[in-house]
């Protein structure tokens, strides 16, 4: 699959964009807070409705308009598709497919798949089990139907008990009404957790071969899935934790708590593992999760790349390099030497500059 047009109006900083893409290396270079990022950003929302930032779509119109469109092409196993998006302040976005509306973000995806590689990314072992939850979420939601239907659900149900839970410190009687919640909670949760384990496990096989290869042989990873409940267990465990529950006024067990954990040469480099080593594994995970796309999909992903290859080292940014030569890629950058001094080869160049578009040699 690749994308082979972008078009924007009233999209963050740009009143009007049309850019065509090459099939392989897309470079977007030009100094900071120009608009580079915000182009990654609307790609990304066309595959997956989301923004990477996880910003709300009032957030992405251009000031002082009430609305903003997006429209990409996209061409799979042969097939052109037309993937229209508009954004408005006070309503849930529309998207339409080859001019047909959809109701549901899920007949979307399966169409683009896109992968987002960003120095956060980098970071994702040393900050919170929320980032490292939103990682499988995003991988696995564009995957899998069914794991989104569910993880949706899972996440209203668990919304409805919460408020619940607080409600019941005015009204005690409501407690009788608990269980309705409970039993969803569990029947969605054991799917979820089901999911993110076989998940985990084909995504620690490819990146310890990764990692062996980045590190040189001088390390080995483990990736593993840290359920917070194991999947047989959410009934018990949500009955055992009530009162706690009822005294926090929020749910306190369950996959919304759940965590990755990464053993280098079988330390937990969360708590002990230097800068480096955290970084070398993100690195190994954001490589694995492509070829594991690859593998699912029968098809290569689209790669986005926004200013990663400042912050890696010359060996890191040359394993990168060399990785990704058969993906359609688009790479933000401030300048073009790290490209130059290793010797990658570049198909398109843009220059972006305060919101406008100009092509390079």
């Amino acid at each position: 699959m690749i994308i082979k047009s972008i078009e924007l109006q009233n999209f963050r900083n740009y009143d009007s964009l049309k850019m065509d893409l090459d099939e392989k290396t897309n470079i977007l270079y030009g100094d900071n807070a120009q608009g580079k990022t915000n182009i990654l950003e609307a790609l990304y929302l066309s595959g997956t409705t989301k923004s990477h930032k996880g910003s709300k779509d009032r957030e992405l119109i251009k000031f002082e308009n009430d609305e903003a469109h997006i429209r990409c092409i996209v061409e799979k196993a042969g097939m052109d598709y037309r993937i229209d998006m508009h954004l408005r302040k006070n309503k849930s976005k529309g998207i339409a497919i080859n001019g047909i509306p959809i109701k549901k973000a899920a007949e979307l995806f399966g169409i683009l798949n896109i992968i987002f590689f960003s120095p956060e990314d980098l970071d994702i072992i040393k900050r919170g089990p929320s980032e490292r939850r939103r990682f499988t979420d995003l991988e696995l939601c564009q995957l899998d139907k069914i794991y989104l239907h569910n993880l949706t659900n899972y996440n209203k149900v668990l919304n409805q008990r919460n408020k619940l839970l607080k409600s019941m410190y005015y009204e005690p009687q409501l407690e009788d009404t608990l269980s309705i919640w409970d039993m969803q909670l569990v029947a969605y949760s054991k799917e979820i957790i089901r999911r993110r384990k076989d998940f985990m496990e084909e995504l620690n096989e490819i990146a310890s071969g990764v990692h062996e290869k980045l590190s040189g042989g001088r390390e080995t990873l483990e990736v593993k899935y840290e359920p917070n409940v194991e999947k047989d267990q959410m009934e018990e465990k949500l009955a055992e934790a009530l009162e706690r529950d009822k005294r926090q006024k929020m749910t306190s067990v369950g996959p919304h708590r759940d965590d990755i954990c990464f053993l280098a040469n079988g330390i937990d480099i969360r708590k002990f593992g230097s800068q480096g080593q955290q970084r070398t594994s993100a690195l190994s995970l954001k490589l694995a999760e492509i070829e594991l796309v690859r593998r699912r999909i029968q098809d290569m992903p689209v790669l986005l790349l926004d200013d990663v290859l400042s912050e890696l080292d010359s060996n890191r940014q040359n394993y990168l390099l060399n990785t990704i030569g058969e993906l359609q890629t688009v790479i933000t950058c401030t300048g073009l030497d790290e490209f130059i001094n290793n010797r990658f080869e570049i198909n398109k160049i843009y220059k972006i500059v305060n919101g406008s578009i100009s092509q390079s040699n």
